[in-house]
């Protein structure tokens, strides 16, 4: 009930960074030239249904231009807006721990590196790219900055997950996240709503089920049809119907109503590129949904976990 005195009705991304670091932080998304086992083969060729060429980097800087020359970028961009600001420098695109731990030793130490006004890491990968030795690395970063490591499951349904090619079984996603917190380290969770096949009632049992784990912080995205992932071809096939702003709405408005009220809610809705986005175009309009969303918990009276 305390969410009720925030701006928004949820604990958003900018509440938990000014309570950690007393000030603005923006993450600016660099991109390692990492792959993924889901595209490399190790597990599979086809990646993930709804994943892109660009590993859902597509905001992430151009693998062929150096760290500093990334940051830089993305850096200018904002900087005179909130000059005060901090940074998290986060590592996007593709699977960001697939990689020898020499690799990702040099990515990591040079992105810290990069500017004294970073204040930590931002780490999106899968749960079976955790070996020992990676995890023991994060945990000695975890001592000396902030880590955050974002995990893809996307969705609990065994059926749903094999329709989209996840590669993995909940049960390695289990794993990973309690090696992950068994060494201190923030862990922010991906989820899918509208995946081929599920009901509303299916995606808010994935919200029921990652409010009883010990996760700091959730993405909600709406699914989008984008050129040159798996999904444009069977979309193309056989245009399936997608949710419809007003539904998307209502389901997360739902989702947020039983999430645990400590979790951050880094993102509502996704952001497709726009020169990739085949549908549903209302996606594109990113301010707009976050608007409605809030609108809708207003109307309803409601707030973060007051249906727990």
């Amino acid at each position: 009930m305390e969410l009720r005195g925030r701006a928004r009705p949820y604990r958003t991304a900018n509440d938990f960074y000014r309570e950690r670091f007393g000030t603005k932080v923006y993450k600016i998304a660099l991109n390692g030239d990492f792959t993924c086992p889901n595209r490399d083969g190790t597990t599979s060729r086809e990646g993930c249904l709804f994943c892109s060429e660009s590993g859902a980097g597509e905001f992430a800087g151009n693998p062929k231009d150096p760290l500093p020359r990334q940051f830089a970028f993305e850096k200018n961009l904002l900087s005179s807006k909130w000059p005060e600001a901090k940074y998290v420098a986060y590592f996007q695109a593709n699977t960001n721990t697939y990689a020898p731990l020499d690799k990702l030793k040099g990515l990591y130490e040079t992105a810290l590196g990069l500017n004294p006004d970073i204040v930590g890491l931002d780490i999106a990968t899968r749960p079976d790219c955790l070996p020992p030795a990676v995890l023991d690395y994060l945990e000695e970063l975890n001592r000396r900055t902030f880590v955050a490591v974002e995990l893809g499951l996307q969705t609990i349904h065994p059926e749903t997950a094999l329709r989209i090619n996840r590669g993995y079984l909940l049960e390695v996603f289990e794993t990973a996240l309690a090696e992950l917190r068994r060494r201190g380290i923030h862990v922010i969770v991906h989820v899918i709503d509208g995946l081929p096949g599920e009901t509303p009632e299916m995606m808010c049992e994935t919200i029921d089920y990652l409010s009883g784990k010990d996760i700091q912080g959730i993405k909600i995205h709406m699914l989008s049809v984008v050129r040159g992932a798996p999904l444009e071809k069977v979309y193309e096939r056989n245009p399936f119907p997608l949710l419809s702003r007003e539904e998307y709405v209502g389901i997360v408005a739902d989702q947020i109503e039983r999430l645990r009220p400590d979790i951050v809610l880094y993102r509502i809705t996704g952001d497709p590129p726009r020169n990739a986005l085949i549908a549903p175009a209302w996606t594109m309009n990113k301010m707009i949904v976050t608007n409605e969303i809030d609108k809708e918990m207003r109307r309803r009276g409601s707030w973060q976990g007051c249906r727990r």
